[in-house]
């Protein structure tokens, strides 16, 4: 079985307010990309990771990343598109057609396991499509322009959706054909097969498997590098 998983990382991260992109930033001794693709490189599970970086960055993740970690499972460095959306398509065109399963992960989620990297496969070769996900823990309010409330969700039912979110080669790319064709955006691959009407399988994930975007998930960040490096000593 071929399973290729692609790390969008083409992002600039404007919201960390860093001078180099965020992806590049260090968690204790090693950049935020490294450690997520370490995640992949240990998984028995994964043949291939493409790696998909912005143009001006090419160069960095070969020597500074793939090079510098000796990542041997990384295929490709793919250059990213204007949006995430765009990016993962060009991850997913450079895939030869004879592969079974996509997974699709964050660049910034660098505390993945190889362990539910596992499961995510063996499920999706189950249904088909599926999604990283916990549930809601605080009430969720839809807030109207004007800042009053129009309707309280049933916080039961609300999950949120993480990476990585994985699927058989045929789905995820008859989704992305179909969006581009259709002009269909979303903020996650999930929603993109959902447009098809094809039902994703949730899988529960971590509460610490989070997305580095602001200083404060940096922080965090650091704190989950420490216990568990201090746990494995």
């Amino acid at each position: 079985m071929r399973v290729v998983a692609l790390i969008p990382a083409a992002g600039i991260g404007k919201r960390m307010g860093t001078k180099i992109p965020k992806q590049y930033l260090r968690i204790g001794d090693k950049p935020i990309l490294a450690e997520t693709i370490l995640r992949f490189e240990y998984s028995t599970e994964i043949t291939e990771v493409y790696v998909i970086v912005s143009k001006e960055e090419e160069d960095s993740c070969r020597k500074d990343i793939v090079k510098q970690y000796n990542l041997k499972k990384v295929a490709k460095i793919i250059i990213g598109g204007v949006e995430r959306q765009d990016s993962v398509k060009n991850g997913l065109n450079a895939i030869a057609p004879k592969c079974d399963i996509v997974m699709i992960h964050d660049g910034i989620r660098p505390f993945v396991t190889p362990r539910l990297i596992n499961e995510c496969i063996l499920e999706t070769r189950k249904y088909g499509a599926t999604v990283v996900a916990t549930p809601a823990k605080d009430t969720v309010k839809v807030v109207a322009s004007d800042g009053d409330i129009i309707e309280t969700l049933d916080r039961n039912s609300l999950w949120l959706a993480q990476t990585p979110q994985t699927f058989k080669y045929d789905i995820i790319k008859r989704a992305y054909d179909n969006a581009f064709e259709k002009g269909i955006h979303g903020t996650d691959d999930a929603y993109l097969v959902e447009s098809l009407g094809i039902r994703v399988r949730i899988i529960m994930g971590p509460y610490n498997n989070i997305k580095v975007t602001t200083a404060a998930d940096l922080i965090a960040a650091e704190a989950f590098i420490k216990n568990r490096d201090g746990a494995s000593s």
